[in-house]
């Protein structure tokens, strides 16, 4: 039983991470910085932009901002890992693991920008690479991509479903 909440939580995180830096890379390699493509109109629409910080542009900067915040967000996903682990040894309910793993797989979908993006696209050292984002909503200003969704939807879940567990905490 161990297995199934592991094997069920990493087949979520590849998931999550396969869809995202495809669509990542589909972006950054067949758009220009700015263009956008109408898929619904003017409500829901793929804008390509790269954020250089933090979730909506925040600790935006390079040089040591930069690094310490890839340094952050790596200690934070392997944490992460960790206290998956550790749950599903623990026979902890998928519900609880499913959230988390939503969260971890949007953390390191955004790391895989920020650490190799850069390098691999020639514009920055490691840990120095942008993050790509591409979904406009129009009631709803941020652009944001597939990960940020993947850690806002496994937050929200937490929050409305598995809030009982959160009091355990």
């Amino acid at each position: 039983m161990k297995h199934k909440g592991l094997i069920g939580s990493f087949i979520i995180i590849i998931a999550v991470l396969l869809i995202d830096q495809v669509l990542k890379i589909w972006v950054k390699t067949n758009m220009a910085i700015g263009e956008d493509i109408p898929l619904l109109g003017n409500v829901f629409k793929l804008i390509f932009v790269e954020n250089d910080g933090m979730a909506f542009g925040w600790m935006s900067g390079g040089g040591i901002i930069k690094t310490l915040l890839s340094i952050f967000r790596i200690v934070a996903v392997v944490a992460l890992f960790i206290i998956l682990f550790r749950l599903t040894k623990k026979n902890t309910k998928f519900g609880v693991l499913f959230g988390l793993s939503l969260i971890t797989a949007g953390a390191l979908g955004n790391i895989i920008d920020c650490v190799f993006y850069g390098k691999v696209f020639h514009y920055a050292g490691w840990l120095h690479g942008k993050v790509v984002d591409m979904f406009s909503i129009s009631f709803f200003p941020p652009i944001f991509n597939f990960a940020d969704a993947a850690i806002t939807v496994g937050v929200f879940y937490m929050i409305l479903f598995q809030w009982k567990w959160l009091k355990t905490l």
